[in-house]
Order: structure tokens, then sequence, then C-alpha cells
């Protein structure tokens, strides 16, 4: 990950392998603090070299007692940086500075009630208040120095505080929303780091602006855009810091949903004016992915054919140097980049660059979550119709079929496709559903009944969830006769599909995109 920007205080979210480490990061950022996650094998001078205003220790699955568990790393807590530790954050920072955490037998999972006792931390909020625990083991005497301010039934030491030495400590998680005055409690520790609230849309964009500026110069740059908001946002951006040296192509790789190229084409040049150029490269890609299943293997080949066609399209438009990319802060976590984090999927924008590549990447995008962008993206006068778009993956349909990608696959999944959009928006979910994966098995078959005759056709997946950054997600509760009435007719209009499912698993533990 790159060093924190330029004028803004930094919070750094150490990362014991929390399911929520990047929950915890957006919180402080809806703050107006930046936040960056970093994991917990970093040593303490490596953070303390990036200057923190402030520290937050994740939660995490591990036992503080239990061989092989997480450290915390040497030194951080004597560093004089304010630090917050929560759930095993909080057990590491006790048993570490001479507090006693022990498996008491009483476990604490989901809504508790809490008792505060007073002190910093938790001043301005309820004496009694809901919070959200999710611990086995528990804190059962404070390290010597240390105010007890908070209780359950179940854990006499449920946050702690030496605000002497700016230390604090809770058992339960203020990241989530289960947790009635989280967001408050995560502002006050801010306020008392001293944290400054600059982060906001218009700082970022200035900073943003005043970057790319620096890195590009007096160079030329294309973007590469795919339809979605990322990198419409990053173009926006880009243009305003280098005006008409930015030149955007839309690759067409045949990929996408129906009208979808038509729609991106009069959308953002009708927003922006931007000079676009149209690749029509669907052969290329679809010769490509030719006998390819594995999904990792379709995001990097996608990803080479990509490059691939920006530096045809770059070399016809001449000297440009720079490739512009709508990469994200979650693009890079679960691709396993800059903070040690598990490699989830590579997106085809950061684990599926080739080798050579022959530009200069300029990401503006890459410090932010997906809300973040869609306020940028608002701050610099998109219109609502690209700032609120769906989501959509950059290999597109590709990697909502499962098995090979076929021309004939592609045009069937296009037509299921629509259908579930458009009955979807004429039931009026636009504004409540994040995004809804359509998903063609093309792999399996399974047996039906169509014309009074048998059928063996493939399955398809409506994947409707809810979300707020794509980090996390729930699946959507859509009306049942919204369901049924896609079911009916998608079973009757595409000949391919004999039958229609739901996914209803939350993320974790799947992730949105089936591949």
């Amino acid at each position: 990950m790159a060093s924190a920007p330029h004028g803004f205080d930094t919070v750094l979210v150490v990362d014991f392998g929390a399911q929520y480490a990047q929950l915890i990061a957006r919180r402080v950022r809806e703050c107006h603090v930046y936040s960056e996650i970093v994991p917990s094998t970093m040593p303490a001078a490596q953070m303390r070299a990036r200057k923190p205003k402030a520290i937050i220790l994740s939660g995490g699955p591990a036992s503080v007692y239990s061989p092989g568990s997480p450290p915390l790393p040497p030194g951080l807590l004597d560093a004089g940086v304010p630090v917050l530790g929560i759930c095993y954050g909080f057990q590491l920072m006790v048993a570490g500075l001479g507090g006693t955490v022990q498996p008491t037998g009483t476990a604490e999972y989901g809504a508790t009630s809490l008792r505060s006792a007073g002190g910093s931390l938790l001043a301005g909020t309820p004496s009694t208040q809901r919070v959200w625990m999710s611990h086995g083991d528990t804190c059962t005497a404070a390290p010597p120095g240390f105010a007890v301010t908070a209780r359950t039934a179940a854990t006499p030491v449920a946050a702690i505080e030496d605000a002497g030495h700016a230390l604090f400590g809770v058992q339960f998680h203020p990241e989530v929303a289960h947790t009635e005055h989280g967001t408050a409690i995560l502002a006050r520790f801010l306020e008392l780091a001293g944290c400054r609230p600059s982060w906001t849309m218009v700082n970022i964009v200035e900073e943003q602006v005043a970057a790319i500026r620096e890195q590009v110069g007096g160079g030329r740059a294309i973007c590469g855009l795919s339809g979605g908001v990322d990198s419409a946002v990053a173009a926006a951006l880009v243009q305003r810091a280098i005006g008409d040296r930015l030149g955007c192509v839309f690759v067409d790789h045949g990929l996408l949903r129906k009208g979808e190229a038509e729609q991106v084409q009069q959308d953002f040049v009708a927003a922006t004016g931007v000079k676009l150029t149209v690749a029509d490269e669907s052969g290329a890609f679809l010769s490509a992915l030719a006998g390819i299943t594995d999904p990792e293997h379709k995001r990097k080949v996608i990803g080479r054919e990509f490059i691939r066609a920006f530096e045809r399209a770059a070399i016809a438009a001449g000297d440009a140097e720079f490739l512009v990319q709508g990469t994200l802060y979650p693009d890079v976590v679960e691709s396993g980049g800059g903070t040690g984090a598990a490699n989830i999927k590579s997106h085809h924008n950061v684990g599926g660059l080739p080798a050579d590549l022959k530009f200069r990447l300029v990401e503006p995008l890459r410090r932010l979550f997906k809300d973040e962008v869609r306020q940028v993206g608002t701050e610099l006068g998109l219109p609502q119709g690209i700032v609120r778009r769906q989501p959509f993956p950059g290999p597109g349909l590709a990697i909502r079929i499962v098995g090979e990608v076929t021309a004939r696959r592609l045009e069937t999944l296009r037509e299921a496709d629509a259908i579930v959009r458009e009955e979807m928006s004429a039931a009026g979910t636009d504004a409540v559903v994040w995004q809804c994966p359509v998903v063609l098995l093309a792999d399996v078959r399974s047996v039906g009944v169509q014309g009074d005759g048998r059928s063996y056709g493939h399955p398809l997946v409506l994947r409707p969830v809810t979300s707020e950054d794509a980090m996390t997600a729930d699946w959507a509760r859509l009306p049942a006769d919204l369901l049924a009435r896609i079911s009916t007719r998608v079973t009757n209009e595409v000949p391919e599909i004999n039958r229609v499912v739901l996914d209803v698993t939350s993320k974790p533990p799947a992730t949105i995109e089936w591949e």
C-alpha cells in the first residue's frame, strides 16, 4: 500500500485476521479521518515510520494464550501513539500490559447489554447500551494503571483505559451497526487522539488532482472505460487534472450485458465531453478465453487482453505512456496487495496485470472504498445515472459463466440477465439492491419439463445482495412474486435455461461474484 496521502492525519488499523478489519477502516473514514489497514506482522518501527496519529488493533479468531496466535508487534504500546484495542486487539493489550485473559467457559456472541462507569472513551454515551460481542475468552483483570470503564453480565472487564497514556480497549465491536453508539465511540477515540476530521470529498478531489498532475507531468494518458462507476470517476478525476491530454478508450470485449456498450458510450460522452475511442476486441477476448474454465485463469487472461487492447489503442492514439485504472481499495485488499491479506481472488486490474506492462499506472481511487468513489463522482458533477449504477465486474459476464466462455453461452446469459434487470427495475428494487449478479452454471445441467417434454438445460443463479462497500454483504430479500415473475419469464423466454435458483449466502463466507 502506498504511503498516506499528503496533509491528512492517518489511523493505522492493524489486522489480526479480523472479519471486520475493512469495516473498522471504513468507519474511521466516515468520521472524516484517513485510515489504512496494515498486517499484524509489520514491525512497530515501520508503523511509526508512517507517522500515524492513532492505531487501532482489530479483532481476530485466535486466543491470546494459544501457541501460534498473532502477537502484538513488540514496542507498539510504548510508541507514544494513541491505541484502541478491539476484541482480540483488546485482549492482546490486556495480556501484554499485565492484565488477565482467561477462558471462563462463558462466551458472548451477538447483542449484549453493556453497563458503563464513566471514563473518557465512553463519555457522552448512555450508561446502559447495546453492543455487539463475539468472544470466547474473557478479560478478568485490567492491567495496572488502567481503569475499568464498562462491564457486562458475563464480562467483568469489557472496557478499559489509561487516558494519561492514550491507551484504550473494548471487548465489543464498535465498528458494526449492531453496536448502538459504536460510531460515536470511534469518533470519541479519534478526538482523544487529536485526529483532524479533514478527510472529505472536496479535499480528496483536490489532493488527487494535485497528485495526478505531479505523476503525469506533461505526459499523456489513456483511460479504459468499462461501463462502471469506478472507471468513470477515475477518468473524470484525471480529466480535471490534465484536461485534453487524457484520451478514453472503451474496449468492447464482448463480455458486457445486453445494450451496455451503447449505453456506456452515450452516457459518459454526454456527461464529460471526453473524446471516446471504441475498440471492438470481442473476437480477441473470446479466442483468448477458449477452453479456460478456471476462474483465476480467466481473470488473468482478461487482464492481459485488456492491457494488450490498450497498448494497441495507445499506438493508434499517439504517445500515451500512462494508463488510468479505477482500482479500488477492496480490489487491492482482496487481491492480497499491500496489507499481507490472503489472495481471495485476483482482480483483473490488480492481480491480472501482465509482467511486461508498457504503461505506467495512474490509479487515483486506489485508497478509496466504493461509497467514497460515489461521493467523489458526485463532487465531480457526474450524473447520478453513472454514479449510482450498480457495480459490474471488469471481467464482465466471463466470471458469471461457471465453465468455458463461448459465444452461445454469452448470448444465453445476456438474455436472462436482461430479463432479471428489467423485472427488478420495474419492481422498484434499484434503490435497495446493491448488485444482482446473474450466474449461468454452464457446466451443470438439470432435468426439466418444458412443452410437455423432457428438457436438459442449465440452471441460472440469482445473487441479489445489499451492501455499502462490497467488503461485507447480505442477500437481498426480494418479494416472492418478483422472483416468480423472473423465473417464469427466464424459463419461458430463454430455451437453454430450465431452472432458476436463489443464492442466500452472505459475504463472508461467500464473495458477491461466484468466480
